[in-house]
């Protein structure tokens, strides 16, 4: 575990973080419910939106409608089977990858392109009890707060460049996965 987590996540993230894991093999895509006791983002769930994720706020998605009968609704944020990627109908799909803030983020449809540093792969869900949850590298992950009353969510990596400018001010909590089973919810997210 690298210095930084140890020296401020670690208290965060040891009151949201499942005690014991196990890999899961699902082949089904899940949303994802933050679990933080007592704070402003239990239950608050994750949304794609500006290539980014957030606690609160709305999806934010786009389907060409005149090419693609029958878009999906796009109100929904569901990550795809194994946890590096969206749940999407776009051809090529949307990597999620971790940007050099470590803000947790996704491709833009149609391309792989990543900032230079980027952290690809590392998401898993793993399984507790008859819980599963959304992890990095085995760890859980942060939610910091924005100037527009969102929580960002942020990896636990050294490098963490937060919204407000204090480490200090994010929550650590557990990204619990809740089995999305229909067609996937987005053409693409935006």
């Amino acid at each position: 575990m690298k210095t930084f987590v140890a020296s401020l996540a670690l208290p965060l993230l040891a009151a949201a973080a499942p005690t014991s894991q196990t890999s899961s093999s699902s082949t089904t895509a899940f949303g994802v419910t933050a679990i933080r006791s007592g704070s402003p983002i239990q239950y608050a769930t994750l949304n794609a939106s500006g290539q980014k994720f957030y606690l609160g706020g709305s999806t934010s998605s786009y389907c060409p409608s005149e090419i693609v009968k029958d878009c999906p609704p796009g109100t929904q944020t569901a990550i795809a089977p194994g946890g590096n990627a969206l749940d999407v109908e776009v051809p090529g799909g949307q990597q999620i990858y971790v940007d050099p803030t470590g803000a947790v983020s996704f491709t833009q449809a149609h391309s792989a392109s990543m900032p230079a540093g980027s952290v690809q792969g590392g998401f898993t869900f793993e399984t507790q009890g008859d819980a599963t949850y959304w992890l990095f590298k085995g760890d859980g992950l942060l939610a910091c707060p924005t100037s527009d009353n969102l929580y960002q969510v942020f990896a636990p990596v050294d490098n963490l460049k937060v919204p407000s400018g204090n480490k200090d001010d994010c929550l650590g909590f557990s990204a619990r996965g809740i089995p999305y089973s229909d067609a996937a919810p987005a053409w693409q997210y935006s």
